[in-house]
C-alpha cells in the first residue's frame, strides 16, 4: 500500500534535501554560545530531521542546554534552514526574515497559537543556509505520507473529536483574519507585482510562480485552470488581511483535538478571507480524493464546505463569497506545488517524467471537475 500511495502522491520516500546533516551539532553548539548570556556553556544533543510532514523546507530538531541566570536548562527547539538552491526548491524564494516577522506579529497581535521565536541568523556561513531557532512544540500533527484520511489517530478518533478539531481550526483562521493591521506594519507581506487589488496581485503572482515552477513543461490542466478563473473573477474580493497562506490541518500541532501550535507560513502574505478558508476544504478534499482511490471510505464529512463556511462565518461575523472560485484556486495552486515537486523526484532520480505530464499531479481529475462544472457546488457560498 504505502509503495503505491507514494506514487499516487508523487513520492518515493522523499528526499527533501542532499545535505549531510551529522556534522551540524558542533556548529550549532558554537552558534548558540555566541548568542546565549556569557558563561552559558551550551551543548546540543544528536540532530534530527522530523518524519512528519513538508517538503518545501528544512527543520532541524534538537535539544539543547545551557546555564542562565544560576539555572540549567534544557530546551527542546526546532532549526527551520533554507532550502539548498541545488536541490530544485519548492518556491523560487526563501524569506525566512519575514517567516519570523510575521510568526512574532501573530503571536503578539492575537491569539492564534504559534510557536515562540528565540533567535534569527541571516549568515549563512554557520550552517550552511541561514535560520531562524523556535520552541519545539509536542502535540500530533495529522500525517501526509500516509494520509490522516487513511490512518491514524485522525481516523481512530470519535465524530465528536473530529468536530471539536474542525471547529477549532477553523477559530485560528477567524482569529488570525481579525488582526487590526492598521497600526501594524504589513508592508514586509506585500507582493511586488501589477494589480488592483490584493487578489489581482495574488494571481498575478501564482502566473509567475507556474511560469518558474514548470521548468520549461507545460501542464494543460494548470493552464485550463487559470483560464477558468480569469474567465470567472469573484464578484466581491473583500478586504485583505492577514493570510496564512497554507491553511492545512497537517501544519497544526495539536492537543486533545486542540491547535497548540501553527506552523509553515513561508506562503503568508495579504488576501480575501475566503484563500485561507478555501485552502483548508481542498486540501483535504485532496487527501479524501486520494484516499477514495484506494477504495477507502476516508473522512467524507469532514472539513465539509457548508459546514466550514458555517462555522467560519459564526465565529467571524463575516460572510464569505465566491468560496468555489477560491477552491478552484486552491486545487490549481496545489497542482502547481505537486508538479514542482515532481521535478524535486527526478532532480533525485526518485521519479521520471511520463508522455502525459498531467499524470504527476494526483489530483488531475478532482480539478478537471472543478473545470468542466461536475465538482459540487454550493448554492450558500
Amino acid at each position: 500500500m504505502s509503495e503505491e500511495l507514494n506514487e499516487a502522491l508523487g513520492i518515493e520516500s522523499p528526499t527533501r534535501t542532499s545535505r549531510d546533516r551529522t556534522d551540524l551539532r558542533e556548529p550549532l553548539r558554537a552558534w548558540l554560545a555566541g548568542v546565549l548570556p556569557s558563561g552559558a556553556e551550551p551543548s546540543v544533543s544528536e540532530v534530527k530531521s522530523p518524519s512528519a510532514n513538508g517538503m518545501s523546507s528544512e527543520s532541524l530538531l534538537f535539544e539543547a542546554e545551557w546555564m542562565q541566570d544560576g539555572e540549567h536548562r534544557c530546551v527542546p527547539l526546532v532549526a527551520r534552514l533554507e532550502p539548498d538552491p541545488s536541490d530544485v526548491p519548492v518556491f523560487p524564494t526563501y524569506d525566512l526574515v519575514s517567516q519570523y516577522k510575521i510568526l512574532q506579529l501573530v503571536g503578539q497581535h492575537s491569539k492564534v497559537p504559534v510557536p515562540p521565536i528565540r533567535w534569527l541568523e541571516p549568515d549563512a556561513k554557520h550552517l550552511g543556509a541561514s535560520f531562524f531557532i523556535m520552541d519545539r512544540i509536542d502535540g500530533q500533527i495529522p500525517a501526509d505520507i500516509i494520509p490522516y484520511t487513511m490512518v491514524g489517530w485522525m481516523v481512530d478518533a470519535s465524530d465528536e473529536e473530529r468536530s471539536r478539531l474542525e471547529r477549532a481550526t477553523v477559530d485560528v483562521l477567524a482569529k488570525l483574519h481579525a488582526i487590526d493591521t492598521k497600526n501594524i506594519d504589513t508592508k514586509f507581506l506585500e507582493l511586488d507585482v501589477p494589480g488592483n487589488t490584493a487578489l489581482e496581485r495574488h494571481f498575478e503572482n501564482q502566473k509567475r510562480y507556474y511560469e518558474w515552477a514548470r521548468g520549461g513543461i507545460s501542464h494543460p490542466v494548470i493552464e485550463a485552470g487559470f483560464e477558468w478563473l480569469a474567465n470567472n473573477w469573484p464578484e466581491n474580493e473583500g478586504d485583505a488581511v492577514i493570510s496564512w497562506g497554507d491553511s492545512r490541518i497537517g501544519n497544526v500541532i495539536y492537543d486533545d483535538f486542540s491547535p497548540v501550535a501553527i506552523l509553515d507560513w513561508e506562503m503568508a502574505g495579504l488576501a480575501p478571507r475566503e484563500l485561507d478558508v478555501g485552502w483548508l476544504i481542498v486540501l483535504h478534499v485532496f487527501f479524501q480524493y486520494i484516499t477514495e482511490g484506494f477504495g477507502l471510505p476516508g473522512l467524507p464529512n469532514f472539513l465539509e464546505r457548508d459546514r466550514v463556511a458555517a462555522i467560519y462565518e459564526e465565529l467571524s461575523g463575516y460572510q464569505l463569497s465566491d468560496l468555489l472560485w477560491y477552491e478552484v484556486y486552491s486545487a490549481l495552486r496545489h497542482a502547481m506545488i505537486m508538479a514542482r515537486i515532481h521535478h524535486r523526484n527526478v532532480h533525485f532520480e526518485q521519479a521520471t517524467w511520463p508522455e502525459d505530464v498531467d499524470s504527476v499531479i494526483p489530483h488531475r481529475g478532482l480539478l478537471e471537475s472543478m473545470i468542466n462544472g461536475t465538482y459540487p457546488s454550493s448554492s450558500s457560498v
